[in-house]
């Protein structure tokens, strides 16, 4: 018989279950594993970490591939409506019904094995796509690389996206020490992409003390702007191609672009794909919550940076962004952030702010974040709500015709305002 009848109430039953919301290490899920699942995996494996970037090269990896006509496995974290989200096979997410039988295969080998909620669903990612047998898996790291879970399985392909200071409280307070932690997912004599151009001289000292194979923006592949628009990605076997732009906003994209092609060209041998699928999965890849625009009389714009790198990058597809009138700003953050580094990127192109907190338990209360913010948002130039939904409603009474509002800080944050719009998650207005 069945622990639990329904996927809320297995959800609601692990985060009670171990009595950490975090806890780094792959022990708990090496040995789940050992009763649970097969100690080789049947497809080709990539895995994705970084700071920021992640999502997006997983998402447009996972379109390149089903241009390519395989057949996906794909796990992501956080979700922003819907936990589903996180699992998702041949480009759909996987069913409550699918979800709760793999939560009931895992409860039965877990003994008394307590694991989190992470780590729960992590397993069960792995147990669906075994049973499933698609063509090729791109997992997310969820927090650092080195310990968290989904660094229990070995990467045919691994991807370090960026290095930026997040998540200190588990990964260290140096960039030094954070890429340390996100380089051990490398493998060695395996390839370790590096999607950043200037990434910590530790990433790369460590991809090579692994003995894998670095492959770094700027180094091993390149790209450049084409002169009669579009973007070429080159390689050092001569290889170079001529590509548009990625339907994913901003120039660090390209950066991302980059690292998802040549993980998947360093899968060539298993996986070929032609150039015509990577330029239709580039066009065709979209990422809820990042820089997510809904026009209309009322514009709203989500995006989900929550560190002072995403924050930057957000700032860049502002400066881009025509609004045709003033741009107010709803602001909520989980208690381990910096809502500075968050605001200062964006002080140029936002009149006013609004300061929230979601209902998320990690939320960090409006009146920390409002002391948090003296120094860059002196009193009374941000408004104060006690719910997200009150700085949506103080926002949208301020606002005209012509005006935006932009949801920023947070995953529960944007997630908030999705559901508030009434939107899926299917591209439903996006610009």
């Amino acid at each position: 018989m069945s622990r639990f009848d329904n996927l809320d109430a297995w959800l609601s039953w692990q985060m009670q279950l171990h009595p950490k919301a975090i806890a780094l290490g792959l022990e708990r899920v090496a040995a789940v594993w050992e009763r649970l699942g097969p100690a080789s995996l049947p497809f080709p494996l990539v895995t994705v970490g970084g700071t920021n970037g992640k999502g997006s090269c997983v998402a447009m990896a996972e379109a390149i591939c089903r241009a390519a006509g395989y057949r996906t496995g794909v796990y992501s974290s956080p979700h922003l409506l819907h936990y589903n989200e996180r699992v998702r096979v041949d480009g759909e997410d996987v069913s409550d019904a699918l979800l709760c039988e793999s939560f009931e295969r895992i409860e039965r080998a877990r003994g008394e094995t307590a694991l989190t909620y992470f780590e729960f669903g992590t397993l069960a990612a792995l147990d669906i796509f075994v049973r499933g047998a698609p063509d090729v898996v791109i997992l997310e790291v969820g927090l650092g690389g080195r310990l968290d879970a989904v660094n229990l399985w070995d990467a045919d392909v691994s991807v370090v996206t960026s290095i930026g200071l997040d998540h200190m409280a588990w990964l260290g307070g140096s960039l030094d020490e954070i890429a340390y932690e996100k380089a051990g997912i490398f493998r060695p004599g395996r390839p370790a992409v590096i999607g950043q151009r200037d990434a910590p001289a530790r990433l790369r000292a460590e991809a090579q003390q692994r003995g894998s194979l670095p492959i770094q923006i700027g180094r091993e592949i390149d790209w450049t702007i084409g002169d009669g628009g579009g973007w070429i990605w080159s390689a050092p076997s001569g290889e170079r191609l001529a590509l548009p732009e990625p339907a994913m906003r901003g120039p660090f994209q390209y950066d991302n672009a980059s690292a998802a092609i040549a993980a998947l060209r360093a899968l060539h041998g298993r996986l070929p794909i032609s150039v015509n699928a990577i330029r239709a999965g580039l066009q065709r890849a979209r990422l809820p919550g990042r820089f997510q625009v809904f026009p209309g009389a009322l514009t709203y714009i989500l995006d989900v940076a929550h560190n002072g790198e995403a924050a930057q990058a957000l700032a860049a597809n502002l400066r881009a962004f025509a609004c045709r009138g003033r741009l107010r700003a709803v602001l909520a953050v989980l208690g381990d952030k910096s809502p500075a580094s968050i605001v200062e990127p964006l002080l140029p192109y936002v009149s006013d702010w609004y300061l929230a907190q979601s209902r998320d338990p990690r939320a960090m209360p409006v009146e920390v974040l409002s002391e948090r913010l003296v120094a860059v948002l002196p009193a009374p130039a941000a408004a104060i709500s006690s719910d997200l939904d009150a700085a949506l409603d103080a926002a949208e009474s301020a606002s005209e015709p012509g005006d935006a509002i932009l949801v920023v800080g947070s995953f529960t944050s944007v997630g908030a305002a999705l559901r508030r719009l009434g939107e899926g998650l299917a591209g439903r207005g996006v610009a």
